[in-house]
């Protein structure tokens, strides 16, 4: 058995014993109450009996209550009487004689702290008189005896008598049970009876430290609700009892009665407030909820009027307001059981013996039931056990809660185990070739720039190195011959560049060391330290030498070519970027070496000065729109229609000819020509979709932004200008970002593309899978679909690797909520594999190659 289990049990036992302790003890406490509330055995002639007057017009006093015929005066058959809510003047007549051979000391005793103006008058047969005026209007230092009932001490001598007269006056229940006890016995019975009062009081007092204390723990508003019904109890049975004037107020009898008014709505609120918390009847029971709802609020009232309203008039509203709560509350229980809520079991069970408290005290004060030991403490045993057996219920919630957040905790961190395990593999997947398992150019990238910005004192040499006859190789031996061909390359060249001096490496994960990056497919990079490579430059051309060696494979001897280009830092750049493009520029130089190496130059730089004259035309073109854009549609694989197109731009330069967008839009990124660019292809897009939309087109259109646009103060304002202009729907545009993009500047990009995203425009992650991006970022990003890049499309269908990769990369994305669009998809046998993959959309030249806006309409029709 586990251990809360045990500690549940425990705790249930403690419960039960305690709930038996107290039945014992109360079972003790009643048998030392005297026998119809006398000794008869020490009074073996006294009578026991008293007679009473009803004084309605309240205009008798003592003197003439003393002449007042026989015939007047009504005897009671029993010890006790009660009148209900009375307003008269009840005056109450005894005659005690001491028939025994000794001396009696004795207390008259009405046994009911209530009363607000009680008045003793002891007349000796000698004549003598004694007068004692208590009450529990009066202040309490005018008692005889420091008890909350109404008592006063006589002595009666051998053969003497005695007539007690009483006068009783009050505003709320008129009881009077009547006691005569010797002196010794009766403190021996109150020692008996406060052991009682202040076991249940502390019983309860420990029960509201512990449910405060697991309020403040866990901050549950059920465990405070409780905590405070607890306390409204133990405030009704301090002040009805009649302690609170004895201990705490004694000089300010008011300040009792108030509190014992107050006490009644306050535990009420605060019950019916817990009640509809432990039964949760709103989830279960709307009527029943209305029913709480509006005895709460009747009790917020009650509150006032036990403070504004006088004394006669609150006391009618409390036992209104207890009638209507008991009935309330004791038909919620067996509701929610009805309902198969646990807590209506314990809860139907708890009230059971608090309604027969209420309607014992209540029969009590109403003068319906008698005064005996039950009626007079109904209540407060049925409090009790109510307390105690919730108690034992909030147990068993707070066990089964704590039981259900353990197994939901191990779920959840189950799960997040999972998604971490997926995590990290998709992670090492995109940084990782799929055949090589190379590292790629944006790790390479960031282990760089992490050097030059350690060792900003040292000097770096970037080496890339390119396969040649690629084209030759995979016509003539096939594209597995080719990759079979590169993992041979990978692994020789991995392992012999680990060993060389002076080459940084990485370890990425433990037994995975990279020394070799491949930054594309056919091209391969590698970071040495300056200093230590000028001394071994001899052992590095010996290697190099190798590497031009032929490979064998399939008994053919392959000779692969390489060219080799390097670039040194800082002298021909400061990051990684800029070092590894002028390394391949001046590598596209080496083929005119003997060894195939060649090291960067400026002057073998051929497109620094053709930049700024491309740049000068591209502006000169969009002021006279020259470019052009063609459409490449995207498929909704559920239903197989048209949804989108994706805007291509086309320039044909009038001296250059055609002029590739990998060549010009780099190059207007580093000169500031994006901004324009991109506004141009904005408007042409809302123009161009406005047209379609004549046409009958519905779908939506995609526009390739730059990282650079994102950090245009103007963007989001003219983006907006455009689209009221042309009167398009902002939901209709996909703004496509490629995701290392997106990392350039990660904060100033979030916010951007946030306030993009406020306009209504969609946001797609562009080149899914070719950079290494922070997941925990582009999850932030207020991206609504991600393109899959045409690299992990290319070879999937033959290729279980790249199934994996891409499978793992739709089941992520729409893990976060994205839609999942492959690009590149060029052969029906991938459309059919990508749909199986459960990918949303696709385009490619499969379905259609990217069209200018008329032939796209004609296109779009014919379907």
């Amino acid at each position: 058995m586990r251990k809360p289990q045990l500690k549940y049990i425990k705790f249930s036992i403690f419960n039960y014993l305690l709930a038996a302790f107290i039945l014992l003890y109360v079972s003790d406490l009643r048998a030392s109450m005297p026998i119809n509330s006398v000794n008869e055995t020490s009074l073996s002639n006294a009578s026991v009996q008293f007679e009473y007057f009803e004084d309605t017009d309240k205009k008798y006093n003592f003197e003439n209550i003393v002449k007042l015929p026989d015939e007047h005066w009504l005897k009671t058959e029993k010890n006790d009487a009660s009148f209900g809510f009375s307003h008269s003047q009840i005056w109450l007549r005894l005659n005690i004689n001491n028939a025994d051979i000794k001396t009696k000391n004795l207390v008259f005793e009405v046994a009911y702290p209530l009363l607000d103006d009680v008045t003793f008058y002891a007349l000796k047969q000698n004549g003598s008189l004694r007068t004692l005026d208590i009450g529990d209007s009066k202040p309490f230092y005018t008692r005889d005896i420091e008890h909350p009932n109404m008592l006063i001490r006589f002595q009666l001598q051998v053969g003497e008598s005695i007539d007690l007269y009483t006068r009783v006056q009050t505003q709320g229940s008129m009881i009077l049970p009547i006691r005569i006890w010797q002196e010794n016995h009766f403190f021996e019975f109150a020692a008996k009876e406060e052991k009682f009062h202040f076991f249940y009081y502390g019983t309860l007092s420990i029960i509201i430290l512990i449910n405060l204390a697991i309020f403040f723990t866990l901050r549950e508003k059920l465990y405070l609700y409780y905590s405070l019904a607890t306390t409204g109890y133990i405030l009704f049975f301090i002040t009805a009892r009649g302690y609170g004037q004895q201990l705490f107020f004694s000089d300010f009898p008011k300040v009792n009665s108030q509190l014992f008014l107050s006490s009644m709505p306050f535990l009420a609120l605060f019950s019916l407030l817990f009640a509809r918390e432990f039964l949760q009847t709103k989830q279960h029971s709307r009527l029943l909820d209305m029913a709480l709802r509006g005895m709460i609020y009747f009790e917020c009232f009650n509150i006032v009027a036990a403070v504004f309203f006088d004394y006669n008039t609150a006391v009618r509203i409390s036992a209104i307001s207890a009638m209507l709560l008991f009935i309330v509350l004791f038909f919620a229980g067996p509701i929610s059981w009805w309902s198969k809520r646990r807590a209506g079991v314990f809860f139907t069970i708890a009230w059971i013996p608090l309604t027969i408290g209420f309607v014992a005290t209540a029969g009590r004060s109403s003068g319906i039931l008698q005064n005996n030991f039950f009626t007079e403490y109904a209540m407060q045993l049925g409090s009790g056990l109510e307390a105690l057996i919730l108690t034992l219920a909030l147990a068993d919630r707070l066990y089964r809660e704590r039981e259900e957040k353990i197994i939901a905790q191990a779920t959840n961190i189950q799960k997040e185990q999972q998604r971490l395990a997926i995590q990290s593999q998709l992670s090492e997947a995109m940084i990782r070739d799929s055949i090589t398992n190379l590292a790629n150019r944006n790790r390479f990238e960031v282990l760089a720039n992490q050097m030059f910005s350690k060792y900003k004192h040292e000097r770096f040499v970037i080496f890339v190195a390119r396969v040649t006859r690629i084209n030759e190789i995979t016509r003539t031996l096939g594209i597995s011959s080719l990759e079979r061909i590169f993992q041979t390359i990978s692994e020789r060249l991995n392992q012999s560049v680990s060993r060389m001096p002076g080459v940084v490496t990485s370890t990425h994960s433990p037994g995975v060391t990279d020394a070799i990056f491949q930054l594309t497919g056919d091209t391969f990079g590698v970071l040495i330290r300056q200093s230590i490579f000028a001394k071994n430059r001899e052992q590095y051309q010996v290697f190099t030498k190798k590497l031009s060696l032929p490979i064998e494979m399939d008994l053919l001897s392959i000779e692969l070519e390489p060219l080799i280009g390097g670039a040194l830092y800082p002298e021909h750049g400061l990051d990684a970027a800029q070092l590894i493009r002028n390394a391949l520029v001046a590598m596209e130089s080496s083929h005119n070496s003997t060894d195939h190496i060649c090291y960067y130059d400026h002057a073998l730089d051929i497109y620094n000065e053709s930049r700024l004259t491309l740049m000068s035309d591209l502006r000169e073109a969009l002021k006279n729109d020259e470019p052009t854009l063609h459409y490449q549609p995207k498929l909704d694989l559920k239903d197989n229609t048209v949804i989108g197109l994706e805007a291509l731009i086309r320039w044909q330069h009038p001296k250059q000819g055609f002029v590739s967008p990998a060549d010009f839009v780099p190059l207007a990124e580093q000169t500031g020509v994006i901004k324009e660019l991109t506004l141009w292809v904005i408007e042409r897009v809302a123009k161009d979709l406005q047209w379609l939309r004549s046409s009958g087109y519905s779908g939506n259109m995609s526009i390739n932004i730059s990282a650079k646009d994102l950090l245009s103060d103007r963007l989001k304002d003219r983006i907006k200008e455009i689209l009221e202009k042309y009167q398009v729907d902002p939901s209709k545009i996909y703004l496509e970002l490629t995701e290392t993009a997106a990392m350039d500047e990660p904060e100033a990009g979030l916010i951007a593309l946030n306030q993009l995203a406020s306009l209504g425009l969609k946001i797609s992650i562009d080149d899914f899978g070719a950079g290494y991006s922070s997941l925990s970022y582009l999850k932030r990003l207020p991206a609504s679909e991600i393109k899959l890049d045409r690299s992990l499309i290319m070879d999937i269908t033959n290729s279980e690797s790249s199934r994996i990769i891409v499978k793992a990369s739709i089941d992520m994305a729409h893990g976060l909520g994205y839609k999942v669009v492959a690009e590149g998809v060029e052969d029906a046998e991938t459309y059919q594999l990508m749909k199986e993959l459960e990918c949303d959309e696709l385009q490619g030249f499969w379905l259609c190659k990217p069209k200018s806006l008329q032939n796209i309409s004609d296109w779009l029709l014919s379907r």
